[in-house]
């Protein structure tokens, strides 16, 4: 059974939906896998959405290892970030339970250490295409914005060192020329020849209509893709040393929001 290692903050209700998702594709047995063990980087009692994380867990049965990483070493994490940054995650490889084949990082929310991203294999969304904008979600938008970009997608990568630079594994693509995107694109070319880019964000943010509908229609996305990944993975179509890589799984997710059905 292929094993899987799992990290969260456990800070909203979508770090829940997505293993909470993930768990059920399991148990109905679309997903060849087990989630051996979630580490939370917060304790019981640090947060209430937390609390609803490990409440969460206890109810699908899934053991859970937590190690704050707000109260860990606190005056060595405000002096030297990057030390700390080892620290905090040599005491977490010391406290998993076992090995694992994948690590899937689900809302986990600090940049891991070097020897971490060595010594586990870990997978991290990132919401853009594989060689397309960095950074947060909002920034990618705001970057496709302003390219007056065609198409975007995401993509699920290996995590290392340098920020969202890892080989991509998976991806998908939609097209942003659709007839239903097509007035958005032009209510907002005539804003940005007024104002601006930079006013335009300072005045709408994400309430601009069309960052709120590029946002949507990823978000639909991103969840699919990692239940798909996990299952390519598991299923042994795709490994690291997969030629193949990345898998364009843009024809299974756009079939899965058509029907509803997991196959």
């Amino acid at each position: 059974m292929y094993r899987l290692g799992w990290f969260s903050t456990g800070r909203d209700e979508a770090a829940r939906l997505l293993l909470e998702t993930v768990q059920a594709r399991i148990q109905e047995g679309f997903l060849p896998a087990r989630i051996a063990y979630v580490f939370v980087s917060r304790r019981p009692g640090e947060d209430r959405e937390s609390d609803l994380f490990f409440e969460l867990c206890q109810k699908l049965g899934l053991p859970t290892v937590h190690l704050s990483a707000r109260e860990f070493e606190p005056e060595l994490r405000r002096k030297d970030r990057e030390a700390w940054r080892r620290v905090y995650h040599a005491r977490v490889l010391e406290i998993l339970p076992e090995e694992v084949d994948l690590v899937v990082l689900a809302g986990y929310m600090w940049v891991v250490s070097e020897e971490m991203c060595t010594r586990l294999p870990m997978l991290n969304l990132h919401p853009a295409l594989p060689g397309g904008p960095k950074g947060t979600w909002q920034e990618v938008i705001w970057q496709l914005i302003s390219a007056r970009a065609a198409e975007t997608g995401a993509m699920m990568h290996r995590v290392t060192p340098v920020l969202d630079e890892g080989p991509a594994a998976t991806f998908y693509r939609f097209s942003l020329r659709t007839p239903d995107f097509l007035p958005l694109w032009e209510a907002c070319e005539e804003k940005l020849l007024r104002k601006g880019l930079s006013a335009l964000q300072a005045e709408e943010g994400e309430s601009l209509p069309l960052f709120g509908r590029i946002r949507e229609e990823g978000v639909r996305r991103e969840l699919p893709l990692i239940v798909y990944t996990l299952k390519a993975f598991a299923e042994g179509e795709i490994s690291w040393e997969s030629p193949e890589l990345p898998l364009d799984l843009s024809a299974r997710i756009e079939e899965h929001l058509r029907t509803g059905a997991w196959r």
